[in-house]
């Protein structure tokens, strides 16, 4: 038998995905399990997406379009760069595609090849790396610090860059820590960006769940001068509660662009006709139900952060965004569970998925075995619940 291609020797399975695999499975079994694992808002997609949704079907609207998604949903996406950002960008300088984590990988096709370095400060979202490798590019890796809000330095940055190196990634506010940019850390990235000629790619998915006064900025809102050098992923899943529609974009130079719609052609493409209708609907209908799911995600995550500050050596920053806590529960290595000794994140989290019935996703994924990744992207009552059972647990290691 003919073996299969050696690039899947290269990368592992998404470990969220997997783990929320597991947990639906055990549920489905009967156990009561509480999912702090999956990136994905636990609220109904607004009405009136939905609606615009339903008309797109009745109207017949279910055939192809445009490789790289309709003049309509690009030129709203256009004007949300424009009103949002304060970022001018054509409808050709648009690529619409089947989520942000498709634009992410149309991106990173188009920008980088065999022999080049990215710089990913870590932690970092689980399938960066990995899609890198996929398009022929290496990693870099560069470990952030809690203290310095699990940001890279631009002292950091220089000491990371060598000749080989094409770009760098920006994730903020960031998937696994909720912690985000500031504006005078970007201001400093970006004299190095722009000294050593780098590509920028900004994954701005979690832009607008943003908490405690945080504005929001990417590199090219803050330095003009990057605006040729920068590529921005960004989608539609967080904000309005779509993971299923999958519709993502991405904005940047137009030969990045065209290059992306190239690909696409090739390999999926248009994206889902119906759900291109219902971006338009979301990108300028009302978006007043995204400020109320923000503010739940705010109660949310101060009750989380309560919750783990009441177990002992368990330390947490405060996150300025997105729907995850980063706790360092590193103090439970090296105890015991009967005869078991549990020395890495992903031995803690198994036990507290058998012993405490909580999915929670190992910080080992994310380059960081000393976490724990928390979505409180579930109800309080089942925060409250999952996190009590946590705690319990957790205290019952010898």
């Amino acid at each position: 038998m003919q073996n299969l291609a050696q690039r899947l020797d290269l990368i592992a399975p998404s470990p969220t995905l997997a783990l929320d695999a597991k947990a639906k499975a055990l549920k489905a079994e009967g156990r009561d399990i509480i999912n702090f694992g999956i990136g994905e808002p636990d609220f109904n997609t607004p009405a009136h997406i939905g609606e615009a949704a339903i008309k797109a079907i009745k109207d017949g609207f279910t055939r192809y379009t445009p490789a790289d998604g309709t003049v309509e949903l690009k030129e709203a996406v256009c004007e949300k760069f424009r009103v949002d950002n304060g970022l001018e960008y054509k409808p050709s300088q648009i690529v619409v595609s089947n989520g942000g984590k498709h634009s992410l990988y149309n991106i990173f096709l188009c920008l980088f090849q065999p022999g080049d370095e990215v710089i990913l400060p870590c932690p970092s979202w689980v399938s960066y790396a990995p899609m890198l490798v996929l398009a022929g590019a290496t990693p870099v890796l560069v470990r952030t610090s809690a203290a310095n809000g699990y940001t890279i330095t631009a002292e950091e940055l220089e000491k990371a860059i060598t000749p080989r190196t094409r770009g760098i990634i920006i994730n903020s506010p960031s998937n696994p820590t909720g912690m985000a940019y500031g504006h005078d850390r970007l201001k400093e990235l970006a004299a190095v960006i722009l000294k050593n000629k780098l590509w920028v790619v900004t994954d701005d998915i979690y832009e607008k769940i943003v908490f405690d006064g945080f504005k929001f900025a990417n590199l090219p809102m803050l330095e003009p001068a990057l605006y040729d050098q920068t590529v921005i992923a960004h989608g539609l899943a967080k904000t309005y509660a779509m993971t299923g529609w999958r519709i993502g974009f991405l904005a940047g130079p137009e030969k990045v662009a065209r290059g992306a719609a190239k690909i696409q052609s090739q390999t999926t493409s248009n994206p889902c006709s119906i759900s291109q209708k219902a971006g338009v609907a979301a990108l300028t209908g009302p978006q007043d139900t995204v400020t109320e799911m923000v503010a739940s995600f705010k109660r949310r995550r101060d009750l989380t952060l309560s919750l783990l500050a009441e177990i002992p050596n368990v330390t947490c920053p405060v996150p300025q965004g997105a729907f995850y806590v980063f706790p360092d529960v590193s103090a439970y290595f090296g105890k015991k569970d009967g005869n078991t000794v549990l020395n890495t994140s992903d031995e803690l989290a198994a036990y507290l998925l058998e012993k405490a019935e909580a999915a929670i996703v190992p910080g080992t994924g994310f380059g960081d075995d000393k976490t724990l990744r928390v979505s409180y992207a579930v109800s309080d009552e089942d925060i409250k619940r999952g996190l009590g059972r946590v705690k319990e647990a957790l205290l019952a290691l010898k």
